[in-house]
């Protein structure tokens, strides 16, 4: 019986995974092919670094299993600094209780810590009125006060940070990526109209 290896740490990976995944990320985003990948890395993460946990050199080859993996996932596809920080909290759990070859209080904790800062961070209250879009409009705009008055028109919002990346003057349209606030219980102005009657004067 004192052969059998201590699975502890196992039960707080999937408890921590299965919060993570279900209770937190796909709650929210509704990502199902983003679940078991996170699923898939957490679970595969956790069997390596307990394998290599009686390794002399763990830590080094745990922490060069963490770089490896996440340079393959990351090259793989294009997912958003959003699902990016989900992944590495993923990788994160998996090569935290792997390594633990017994129950390790302290990583229990930076489990848990990494479980709820995600999930208080990604909260959809938390900075609720932000947005960040590409726009495309039907007109090429250079004046960035005017471009920055038409957005917020449309938008219907208070326009923060704006990237024009591409004019055409010929099809007359502008890309901008934009960010800006959204103004609660506000109605669509004229300020457009007033700042294009300032600068055509």
């Amino acid at each position: 019986m004192n052969d059998m290896p201590d699975l502890t740490m196992l039960l707080v990976d999937l408890a921590a995974i299965t919060l993570l995944t279900v209770a937190v990320y796909f709650q929210r985003h509704r990502r199902r092919d983003l679940v078991v990948a996170f699923y898939g890395v957490n679970i595969g993460v956790f069997a390596v670094s307990y394998v290599l946990a009686s390794a002399e050199v763990a830590v080094g080859l745990g922490l060069g299993l963490f770089g490896v993996l996440s340079i393959i996932r990351l090259r793989s596809s294009e997912i958003s600094q959003r699902e990016v920080a989900y992944y590495f909290a993923a990788l994160a759990i998996g090569l935290l209780t792997g390594l633990s070859q017994t129950f390790s209080a302290m990583s229990t904790v930076l489990v848990a810590v990494v479980v709820l800062s995600l999930a208080v961070v990604d909260h959809p209250a938390l900075f609720a009125s932000y947005r960040h879009r590409t726009v495309q409009l039907d007109e090429a705009i250079g004046d960035e006060d005017v471009l920055r008055a038409v957005l917020e028109e449309r938008l219907g919002g208070e326009v923060r940070t704006l990237s024009v990346q591409h004019i055409d003057f010929v099809n007359d349209t502008t890309l901008v990526d934009v960010r800006y606030r959204v103004r609660r219980g506000s109605t669509t102005t004229t300020r457009a109209a007033a700042v294009r009657e300032q600068v055509a004067a």
